[in-house]
């Protein structure tokens, strides 16, 4: 018995250890199977995530229910600048009505590959040309005030009559009563020729006392020829000796005009023209020879009176060696800001001021009138668009790079380290990541890396408002200074 009970006690025993075996297998198995699978899900996942640029949009679109359609590009799809959407909707586009475009100004600029040139901000002012703006009008000799034809602010060309002088000088009045002594004496030798030539003919007369007579003529005429240049240098013109010459009066008035101008280095299409900036005088009042009667100012052409630093001494001898062109961006009165470019650097100066540190240089600049009307009674009034004293920038050129993306700064929105832009795209502006080479206070620099395309339209006014519907729609808090230059 006890032999039996052993035998099948050890036989239960073979046939739990099969089965153990067996359980064992069926594990083993099950795992390898795990972690196929498991690499397989692995593979998958990064595939979707290597491909998200091509399917992103497209599930988009389906949950929003538009038909987004990619721009077409020469990759097909943009491969920079795309975010992948948060939970819960597309948050890196928005979609604005016709009155949210008027609401926030909107402008659009076209993308577009071209140079710039890096250029340095410089203070200027613009300023009055030393020597050559102003013009004092001062009375060539002694006499009393008559008459006054022009009135503070007028504009009178060269040659237009500016006072009445009654003379009273002397010396004046002595070259003139020289000249006409000359002038009587000379009729009287003239005369005496005449009787001269026609007795020697005859022989009554010997020839030497016609050559004598002949001789005291030329005399007399160029004493006349020494008092004429005489009175204009007193003051004087052609016209009104040659009054004195024909009439054998003295002349007892004298009218002063406007002085002519010199040739300008730079024509705006108009005439010269003296604006009167002061009148000096009254009528009745005695003057002597110098006194100042009169300002007139020429503004057909300025300076712009820059101040550097002494750093940038070297950049400015380059470009007025190099013969750059410069650019002045005058500041508006409510307008905006005018750029002036095609401008040349004429002289850099060669000291540096003691105080401010500051290296003066200069730039000519034309001026063009935006007033020139007659009123009623006969007085001409001007008006220039530049005028001494208004502010300046000057852009001196120190670099230029070839085949970028330039767009105005407002169009470039600035979060910690990344900057965006927002492109028009069907109708709804995506944000598209880009990156910045430069930036200056008007313009900004982009990389020509393929996240931007020549044709392609971004928002420029209204962009940062774009930016904060944006982060609005994804639910967070937006920083109302983030990306936003002033």
């Amino acid at each position: 018995m006890n032999s039996a009970h052993k035998g099948q006690a050890s036989k239960r025993r073979d046939e739990d250890l099969a089965r153990t075996d067996a359980k064992a297998g069926r594990s083993g198995s099950q795992r390898r199977v795990s972690i196929a699978a498991a690499a397989a899900l692995f593979l998958l996942a990064s595939a979707a995530w290597a491909g998200r640029p091509y399917w992103l949009p497209l599930l988009g679109g389906m949950r929003t229910g538009a038909n987004h359609e990619l721009p077409a590009h020469p990759e097909g799809v943009h491969s920079h600048g795309e975010e992948p959407p948060a939970v819960g909707g597309d948050v890196s586009e928005l979609a604005l009505s016709e009155q949210g475009r008027k609401n926030i100004g909107l402008t659009l600029e076209t993308v577009a590959l071209g140079d710039f040139e890096r250029t340095i901000a410089i203070p200027a002012t613009l300023v009055e040309r030393p020597g050559q703006t102003k013009i004092v009008v001062s009375a060539p000799m002694t006499g009393i005030v008559t008459g006054i034809y022009p009135i503070r602010g007028e504009a009178v060309e060269p040659g237009d009559p500016l006072f009445d002088l009654r003379l009273t000088h002397e010396d004046l009045v002595e070259k003139q009563s020289s000249l006409l002594r000359a002038l009587e004496e000379l009729d009287v030798v003239k005369r005496e020729v005449a009787r001269l030539e026609d007795v020697t003919a005859t022989g009554a007369v010997a020839g030497k006392r016609l050559l004598e007579q002949e001789y005291e003529q030329n005399k007399i005429e160029a004493s006349i020829r020494a008092e004429r240049q005489a009175l204009l240098l007193h003051g004087l013109s052609e016209e009104q000796i040659q009054k004195i010459v024909d009439e054998r009066q003295l002349q007892h008035n004298l009218s002063i005009a406007a002085p002519e101008l010199d040739k300008h280095a730079a024509t705006q299409g108009h005439e010269d023209i003296l604006q009167v900036t002061e009148v000096a005088v009254s009528v009745g009042e005695h003057v002597q020879t110098g006194t100042r009667l009169a300002t007139l100012t020429d503004h057909c052409e300025l300076y712009i009176e820059g101040k550097a630093f002494e750093q940038d001494a070297d950049a400015l001898n380059r470009a007025a060696g190099d013969g750059a062109e410069v650019t002045a961006v005058i500041e508006g009165n409510g307008s905006g800001d005018h750029a002036i470019g095609g401008l040349q650097l004429l002289h850099v100066e060669n000291e540096v001021e003691r105080e401010s540190r500051a290296l003066k240089f200069y730039v000519l600049l034309p001026n063009t009138l935006v007033r020139n009307e007659l009123t009623a009674d006969g007085h001409r009034f001007i008006g220039w668009r530049y005028k001494p004293g208004q502010r300046v920038e000057v852009r001196v050129p120190v670099e230029r790079w070839e085949r970028r993306i330039v767009l105005p700064v407002e169009a470039v929105i600035e979060e910690g380290p990344e900057r965006y832009v927002y492109q028009e795209v069907q109708g709804k502006f995506r944000r598209r990541a880009v990156h910045v080479e430069y930036r200056d206070q008007r313009q900004t620099v982009i990389e020509s890396d393929g996240t931007l395309f020549p044709g392609d339209k971004v928002a420029v006014k209204g962009a940062y408002q774009i930016h904060l519907a944006v982060k609005n729609k994804a639910g967070g808090g937006p920083d109302p200074h983030a990306g936003h230059h002033h």
